[in-house]
């Protein structure tokens, strides 16, 4: 039997050292040394209740919990997720993220040991460098927890075991175990009550350590948002069910993938430093998979064959999630497969149901991506949680969640409806049969695992369409109506009945683009021997595929933080050009809305199910509006090599912009009738207080007016010469369409009446007192501090109100309807109080 070294100052109670000896003699000696002034670990090991191996070792002695935290891990990162388990009705869903962060253990002074917050924003390429002392330095992370050794088992107490006690870190109230501050001020929670406060279970495996516990809260009463969380009022409280996942990063980092900007891949990055560099270097890199050949099957796949991966992608699905729409779930996931198999590996993603008669297996275990099931309404909606849980070093994804919520099926119903019944009869019923509802949460999921393994949006890939493929049965067939089932085109509005497009050509699939990024994302790139050469590879395959396949363009919902202004990356959009395609889905839209009161019955004469399609239909069209309105300013981005005469910015094509004001003169400004169907209206609201047609022509007409989006029409101007269209062209095709009363002489309706008080109103704003400092534009202008008063375009504005005064002036004497004149009469008014004194100047 070894000699057993003492933390204390040595042990002279002898009844404590003869039942030590007598433990020996019995069972053994025990892993790990005690002190006199604490022999917490004869009494562990004198009982059965703990020594559970694992990342931590616990043990647990009567209402005590102990981890032993092995030499070899410390400052080994460790991933620390808290998840919601069980949650109060309103204050979120359970199996939702609360938190995620690295840490790592380190030895403190004496005998203690220090919980860390890890942060890897700043590095060195090589830490024998005389500059890494410097970032060292600047660097220092904080203590989240400090803890007493009550014992270690190594004579030297150099290395070993140490064991400490973590009741207080998980039955407390903390924010590395618990709710952090954000949280408990969004919920309102006032206070922390430890009585009714417990861990409930710790268990360890190899890589990971999973504690349960039950954190309760005091609510202040009448606090705001606490009347939505059940029983805050009424107990003054809320009980959270939270599960805190311990998962140990990998000892051999991946090799991270440099990204590209023309590939859509969510990224991070850290700063690098290095005693060579003349300037700081930014290493920005994609979160992707681990994904590798086995040894033994690397020949194999060198020579194109088809095989497994080391670890394939494994989804399961929540056991909460309905029978009927786990198959389709499961669908959605091993659609993935074939782009896999494209760099050669056979089951690389996988969608598997929870198995339920597996007790080892816990749903909020941070080794396992679910797919999981919310009881939440429509709100709620489909998305990838985080995006996901990541080393953060390279990107290396461990674990993704994707909430699926109950509610959501309203909401595919409701688009599939507008969008798609005039091609699919299966969707002209207020419920729909189970076969279409599992397709379409077949395609979400599947754009939710696109984001899971590391996919952004694609918000350029429909434009990329010719709209009149989107007519075209056999064309669609095989290529989908958008190259990528990561963009917002959610169903193929464009085709019309007389197309006969099947489902395949309706709704969104994967297709090129996705199969191209998981190839650049995924594929391993032999004979390289670091992220540079591989980048260098990688651009080069990149360069030549854009010249040769326009469809695996990318283009992302933001750049920089700010929000694409190019036109062909939107949201809800179909083809090469929105306008013939907003055109064709307002013929459509048409249709739908004369059949919508059959569509929607329901029984006593309610009117419901027509209120909330009708709205939806009112929604679609002002999509419409704003797919064409973008076109006008707008400015394409295409990140690529140069080329000769190209380059990253340029505008959209004068007579394209021209053409967007036309459509919206015609369809928006001119009053879209169509929609004002009476007979619907009077079933749905009283008179007056029904204005959504009014509210789309007032927010169109607001944002083609605003400063900003001016503003950059006239930076456009400055840069682009003639090719632009300009600030004083556009004032005058809208004149032209929105005045067109004071040539024609015909009577003006009221909805024309209010667009043109409206028109006047935003006109004004531009050339009243200046303010003292600079306005910020907001999307879809530019993204940047400006005085609108310092560009021409007050001058430009206030010429035009005088002209428009003149012409005015003169249609009021010819005009025949009373209100017509009494209306113009109005803005005569309203114009010279704009212009003041000046108005006299000819």
């Amino acid at each position: 039997m070894r000699l057993i070294h003492m933390l204390g100052k040595g042990t002279k109670d002898c009844l404590s050292f003869l039942l030590l000896l007598t433990f020996f003699v019995v069972h053994g000696q025990p892993s790990i040394s005690t002190s006199t002034a604490d022999n917490v670990f004869i009494d562990i090991l004198s009982k059965k209740e703990g020594g559970q191996k694992g990342l931590f070792t616990i043990h647990k002695n009567n209402d005590k919990w102990y981890f032993e935290i092995p030499d070899s891990i410390l400052g080994r990162p460790i991933l620390l997720n808290t998840r919601f388990v069980k949650t109060p009705s309103g204050g979120g869903y359970g199996n939702s993220l609360a938190s995620s962060r690295i840490i790592y253990w380190e030895k403190g002074a004496g005998r203690m040991l220090y919980l860390k917050i890890m942060t890897i924003s700043n590095v060195t390429k090589d830490s024998t460098q005389a500059i890494a002392r410097a970032v060292a330095s600047s660097n220092v992370t904080p203590i989240a927890a400090a803890f007493e050794v009550k014992a270690r088992d190594n004579l030297s107490n150099t290395s070993g075991n140490s064991l400490v006690e973590v009741t207080d870190l998980f039955k407390g109230d903390n924010p590395i175990t618990g709710l952090d501050n954000a949280a408990k001020r969004r919920l309102n929670i006032a206070g922390f009550a430890s009585d009714r406060s417990y861990i409930e279970t710790i268990s360890t495996y190899h890589f990971n350590t999973e504690v349960r516990t039950i954190k309760t809260f005091t609510i202040a009463s009448g606090s705001p948002g606490t009347a939505t969380m059940s029983g805050a009022e009424a107990a003054g409280a809320v009980t959270f069910e939270l599960e805190n996942s311990f998962l140990l990063l990998p000892k051999v980092p991946m090799r991270k993938r440099l990204f590209d900007p023309r590939v859509g891949y969510y990224s991070a990055s850290s700063t690098i430093y290095a005693d060579s560099q003349q300037r700081v270097e930014k290493s920005k890199f994609i979160y992707r998979w681990r994904l590798e050949p086995r040894d033994e099957d690397f020949g194999k796949w060198k020579r194109g064959e088809l095989v497994e991966p080391k670890k394939p992608i494994v989804y399961y699905v929540d056991p909460a999630t309905p029978k009927q729409w786990r198959p389709y779930i499961i669908a959605g996931i091993n659609a993935w497969q074939r782009a896999f198999e494209k760099i050669g590996f056979r089951n690389a993603i996988i969608g598997k149901e929870w198995p339920a008669s597996d007790t080892t297996m816990s749903l909020e275990d941070a080794r396992y991506s679910i797919i999981s099931y919310l009881a939440g309404d429509e709100g709620a909606g489909a998305y990838l949680e985080g995006p996901f849980i990541a080393d953060p070093r390279t990107g290396e994804i461990l674990q993704s969640r994707i909430l699926f919520s109950h509610g959501f099926m309203k909401w595919l119903h409701d688009k599939c409806m507008i969008q798609a019944s005039m091609s699919d009869p299966r969707a002209r019923l207020m419920r729909f049969d189970e076969n279409l509802m599992g397709e379409l949460i077949t395609w979400v999921i599947s754009h939710e695992v696109g984001h899971g393994l590391g996919l952004r949006h694609n918000f350029l890939s429909s434009s990329q369409t010719p709209v009149e493929m989107l007519r075209n049965r056999a064309w669609l067939e095989t290529h989908g109506h958008t190259a990528s089932i990561m963009d917002y085109s959610r169903f193929n509005y464009v085709a019309q009945p007389e197309d006969h497009i099947s489902a395949n050509g309706l709704f969104g699939k994967i297709g090129d683009y996705d199969n191209w990024a998981i190839r650049w994302g995924y594929f391993p790139i032999l004979n390289s021997l670091n992220e540079s050469e591989d980048q260098h590879i990688l651009n080069r395959w990149v360069t030549d595929s854009l010249k040769t396949n326009a469809r695996l363009r990318y283009g992302p919902d933001f750049v920089d933080g700010n929000p694409n202004l190019d036109p062909r990356a939107q949201s809800e959009d179909l083809g090469d050009d929105a306008i013939s395609a907003s055109e064709y889905g307002i013929r459509n839209l048409k249709r739908i809305l004369k059949s919508l009161p059959e569509w929607t019955q329901e029984e006593a004469g309610q009117y419901n199910y027509l209120t909330e399609m009708y709205m939806q239909l009112l929604d679609q069209f002002g999509l419409y509006m704003d797919h064409v309105f973008r076109t006008v300013g707008g400015i394409k981005t295409t990140f690529e090599t140069a080329t000769p005469g190209g380059g990253t910015y340029q505008i959209v094509p004068k007579k394209k912009q021209q053409r967007a004001v036309a459509f919206l003169n015609a369809q928006l400004f001119t009053t879209p009738s169509w929609l004002l169907n009476k007979s619907i209206l009077n079933k749905i609201g009283y008179p007056g207080g029904f204005a959504a047609v009014t509210e789309i022509q007032s927010n169109k007409l607001k944002l083609l007016l605003d400063p900003g989006y001016l503003y950059r029409i006239e930076a456009c101007e400055i840069r682009y010469g003639k090719k632009a269209y300009t600030v004083v062209e556009l004032l005058s095709d809208l004149k032209e369409g929105i005045w067109s009363e004071l040539v024609t002489g015909q009577a003006i309706d009221p909805y024309r009446r209010n667009i043109q008080k409206k028109y006047i109103d935003a006109l004004s704003l531009l050339i009243k007192e200046r303010p003292s400092g600079g306005i910020s534009a907001s999307s879809p202008t530019l993204i940047n501090q400006f005085n609108i008063w310092d560009t021409d375009v007050p001058s430009i504005v206030r010429n035009e109100l005088k002209m428009l005064q003149g012409e005015i002036s003169r249609a009021t004497v010819k005009q025949k309807d009373q209100l017509s004149r009494y209306h113009l009469r109005d803005v005569l008014v309203r114009i010279k109080n704009v212009l003041g004194p000046i108005q006299s100047i000819k």
